[in-house]
């Protein structure tokens, strides 16, 4: 009777102390000492009735509440506090005094990550190759996060295209060797934060909290785990975040802070996804509050970036992951439907706190002008984006597909991907984009050749030594293919050899075919080149126009000079290096950097191929 009497009080004051330190939520979560952001406004949630009546105390040197704010929900607090610079790390009690009660929480203050900024938060530039992965479909690491008990998705069927596949961060982890042998120094990972909706949660894209990690993917331990090793080997994180909706099932959507929350319809409204209408001198400003203000699609509730409340949570929120996980880089999700002068707020307050931090964001428009709009860049016009950079969809879609699939014309094949180049003028820094053959929403690249392999060498050719920071997308390097239609789920199948059992390897190699290991090889191969490569990843770019399929350009240093040779054509073509006497005055040979062979000032190229050539005197 004695020992149940133990067990009893032992339990019930476990159930007591943990209920009382989930009297209250306190976003951010936690925050740290010396950052320059050190006035911090925290919305802090409670079921307790009246929550809002309640008074706030803070009895911690050098933290003080500056404000408090009275939120239309009952349940929520807002509190303006302000750090001072002198104060220590800590936990800082947080009280609630209601009715001569006190409950409190506690909110931790911490030290700042090593270096403060200097050891990561050290952005994405055109020396970086970007390695693009869906970390459900990449490698299951962990087989104990298959299941988490509680989140509504429960499936795993490795068969079905839209369950959930179990690949998680430790499967990223356990081959990251391959990653650096494959020349890729940034790892960008579809979203990682916690998506627990019922169904399609493989994709990320649906927050349900932002400060979790899912756990199916390793949790918040496995993202620190993966960041760490990540900048121990020299590589960098790329974290994609979405500032434009959230999931169905996200806390605030079940129980929002004001009614102006997300954005309300009369009835259901989609955007009009037409980007025009932000710059159109004739267009429409209902049509322009559609494109904003409407929602993504139906599971996805737009949020509303005018709110100031919902404004200051994600800004501190983006400064957060980036503290908390050691994240170089910033890929922003549909950047388009934001509200464009709150991006450049938030943009602004990553690079105040991390100045050589990056961002770029998908900007799925068409016409270099429209996409350099969403950008810095060059134009005399009211609004100035502060963007460092875009996913560069115009160097896909009018670029290198057509140069590869057109016949040559006059605006046609290859004069579509000098032309586009051509308008970098419109950018600040065009180099800033990223480049890529196919991502996460696009038919893979291999399956746009029509699985014609020297076509997808003549891409990742072109893709590893045009400008700009390349971004590959994993399997890519060993012939993966999917089309995005009849469903987007083929062109995010499974990485060979990421789960026990595969027949096929492409970690090791084991049941590759011939044609899969020489791609591997041949990326390899080249991605180290441009590695180490100071023409191609710093230096600047000339390019010829086309002449009958043949496009030629050449990247240039004081140091070294590549001369990119892409012929389209179905012929076999001559080169004499004389007559681009603009870059190849005092070279005699030209190596070719994957065979090795040598030519000399007059040499041919075969058809449907490219070669990249080191300049030599």
């Amino acid at each position: 009777m004695k020992y149940k009497f133990i067990i009893f009080f032992v339990a019930f004051f476990c159930i007591t102390v943990n209920n009382y330190a989930q009297y209250a939520t306190v976003y951010p979560t936690n925050w740290w000492v010396g950052m320059k952001h050190n006035k911090i406004q925290l919305l802090i949630k409670s079921d307790h009735e009246q929550f809002n009546k309640e008074k706030i105390r803070i009895n911690y040197p050098g933290v003080t509440v500056t404000k408090i704010n009275q939120i239309e929900n009952s349940k929520y607090i807002g509190a303006d506090i302000s750090i001072s610079n002198t104060v220590k790390p800590g936990n800082v009690k947080i009280e609630f005094i209601s009715n001569g009660k006190i409950n409190s929480v506690d909110w931790q203050l911490k030290e700042r990550r090593k270096g403060n900024g200097t050891d990561f938060a050290k952005g994405v530039n055109s020396t970086d190759l970007v390695y693009l992965i869906m970390p459900d479909r990449f490698s299951n690491g962990d087989t104990t996060n298959d299941h988490v008990v509680g989140m509504r998705d429960q499936s795993l069927n490795r068969g079905e295209i839209y369950d959930r596949h179990g690949g998680d961060m430790q499967g990223i982890i356990n081959h990251l060797d391959y990653l650096q042998s494959l020349g890729i120094t940034t790892l960008w990972m579809t979203p990682v934060l916690e998506n627990d909706e019922p169904n399609r949660t493989e994709h990320g894209y649906s927050f349900t909290n932002h400060y979790k990690i899912d756990p199916r993917l390793g949790g918040e331990s496995a993202y620190k785990k993966l960041s760490d090793a990540l900048h121990k080997r020299g590589m960098k994180l790329i974290q994609d975040a979405v500032y434009n909706h959230v999931g169905s099932e996200n806390i605030f959507v079940k129980d929002p802070p004001t009614k102006d929350w997300f954005h309300q319809w009369p009835k259901y409204t989609g955007t009009n996804y037409k980007d025009q209408v932000y710059f159109d001198p004739y267009g429409s400003p209902k049509e322009k509050k559609i494109l904003t203000d409407g929602w993504f699609t139906p599971k996805m509730p737009d949020v509303n970036q005018s709110n100031p409340y919902f404004a200051n949570f994600l800004i501190q929120h983006a400064i957060w992951c980036v503290e908390e996980f050691g994240v170089d880089g910033w890929r922003i999700d549909t950047y388009i439907y934001n509200d464009l002068p709150f991006m450049n707020r938030c943009n602004a307050a990553l690079v105040e706190e991390y100045p050589k931090m990056t961002m770029f964001g998908e900007t799925w428009v068409h016409g270099t002008a429209a996409q350099a709009y969403f950008t810095a860049n060059n134009f005399n016009i009211p609004f100035k984006s502060n963007l460092q950079g875009a996913t560069d969809f115009q160097t896909l879609f009018y670029g290198i597909i057509p140069a590869l699939t057109q016949n040559f014309g006059w605006t046609d094949g290859v004069n579509k991907l000098y032309t586009t180049l051509s308008n970098d003028f419109l950018y600040k820094n065009a180099n800033n984009n990223v480049v890529f053959l196919d991502n996460h929403d696009l038919t893979r690249f291999y399956s746009e050749m029509k699985e014609d392999v020297n076509k997808l060498k003549m891409g990742i050719a072109w893709l590893l030594t045009t400008r700009g920071i390349p971004q590959l997308y994993y399997g890519t390097e060993v012939l993966m293919k999917g089309e995005k239609n009849p469903a987007d789920g083929w062109v995010r199948l499974d990485f060979p050899g990421g789960w026990n059992g595969d027949k096929k390897n492409a970690f090791t190699q084991e049941g590759l075919s011939d044609a899969e290991k020489d791609m591997l090889q041949y990326t390899t191969t080249l991605a180290n080149f441009r590695k180490h490569s100071s023409a191609i990843t710093k230096g600047k770019l000339m390019q010829f126009l086309p002449d009958d399929g043949l496009y030629v350009y050449f990247r240039y240093d004081n140091d070294q000079t590549i001369m990119c040779v892409m012929n389209t054509s179905d012929k076999e073509k001559q080169i004499n290096l004389n007559k681009y006497d603009e870059r190849t005055t005092n070279f005699s040979k030209a190596v070719d950097v994957i065979s090795g062979t040598s030519y000399n000032n007059s040499f041919s190229i075969p058809a449907k191929k490219m070669w990249v050539l080191e300049l030599k005197k």
